[in-house]
């Protein structure tokens, strides 16, 4: 097992981490009756995507011996309707190091190939924006 999920009611969940014991605090969005305290249950799903990029990015850029840390993505999610779903992902991510043409492109490349990207349904756009330094 993965996760354990607890309702705590007033449609907040706690979900708990087995192998770390770390938790994580979710909420319902106020556009969806809740009270927006903590990520909603598709906040999670659009930051998963963001860190999942980043962590990919990561693996490739340690195999590489260039350094990314420090590097960020912000990240928006548009919610569509009929049925309520996350219709968009947009996603920037500024990099902190600059590289050349070719590793730049390899680096972006193993982002946007990262096991979420891929788990998503292909109706639901991803917009994957890179930033790099001049």
């Amino acid at each position: 097992m993965t996760s354990t999920v607890e309702y705590l009611g007033d449609l907040r969940t706690t979900a708990i981490h087995l192998a770390s014991k770390k938790n994580i605090l979710s909420d319902a969005p106020v556009d969806n009756q809740g009270k927006g305290e903590a990520f909603s249950p598709t906040d999670l799903v659009a930051t998963a995507l963001g860190s999942c990029l980043l962590t990919i990015m990561g693996i490739k850029a340690r195999d590489m011996e260039v350094e990314i840390k420090g590097t960020t993505a912000k990240i928006s999610k548009v919610m569509g309707s009929t049925p309520r779903r996350i219709s968009e992902i947009n996603i920037t991510v500024t990099m902190v190091n600059s590289f050349d043409q070719k590793t730049q492109k390899i680096l972006e490349k193993a982002a946007l190939s990262c096991p979420v990207a891929n788990s998503l349904n292909t109706d639901l756009k991803q917009n994957i924006r890179f930033i790099w330094p001049s």
